[in-house]
């Protein structure tokens, strides 16, 4: 079983890593960081380096195939769109974390499917045909997609327990101590403060 894990320029370092951590663990998976261009790739702080072993062109039929987001990915790369449709054609699964369903609705392939994404653009996924979908991981068919940043994490655990059984995917939750504890409710729009997410978000929240 083959994992591929796309880095791309301004890419957030979670939305990959956190699908790496849960996934990788897989019997039998073999995990490769794949870009157009073998070597490291910056994350959206410009702070961070990942390194991608392979190019696109030496990554042709991952079994799973998994999309990162960005505060800006870049929805007309024809070469990384172009890619998505032709590993999609052979993937058991196409999964996406945060914005990086965005890359794979402008890739077509997210048309008529139920999404997520970062909340903050969330209603973008109409513009490629998709229903947006407040949930925080979303399985249609052998898409999944997750919200923003760290659900990338409760994504990889929930497909690993599809792939290889409850107890496996509760053995890499355990190994990883993925037990949320956080010290602030303020995690999704619905609960932070008001001015919180009109600060992050531009717009303000209905009142009422």
């Amino acid at each position: 079983m083959q994992i591929a894990i796309l880095l791309y320029d301004n890419c957030t370092v979670l939305d990959a890593v956190g699908p790496y951590q849960t996934l990788g663990p897989l019997p039998g998976a073999e995990t490769v960081f794949v870009a157009e261009r073998p070597g490291p790739v910056l994350d959206d702080s410009r702070s961070l380096p990942l390194v991608a072993e392979s190019s696109l062109t030496e990554v042709t039929s991952p079994d799973i195939v998994v999309v990162p987001g960005g505060p800006e990915p870049d929805l007309r790369n024809e070469t990384v769109l172009d890619w998505l449709r032709t590993v999609d054609t052979t993937s058991t699964w196409t999964v996406s974390v945060c914005t990086g369903s965005l890359l794979l609705g402008a890739a077509g392939l997210l048309d008529g499917r139920r999404a997520t994404s970062h909340w903050t653009t969330l209603e973008q996924l109409k513009t490629f045909g998709a229903e947006p979908t407040r949930q925080r991981v979303v399985f249609d068919g052998k898409y999944v997609t997750a919200a923003g940043v760290s659900a990338g994490i409760d994504m990889g655990l929930t497909l690993a327990g599809r792939i290889a059984g409850d107890e496996h995917a509760q053995a890499v939750q355990l190994m990883i101590e993925y037990d949320p504890q956080p010290p602030y409710d303020a995690g999704s729009p619905d609960k932070a403060p008001a001015a919180l997410v009109e600060l992050i978000s531009g717009v303000p929240r209905p009142q009422g």
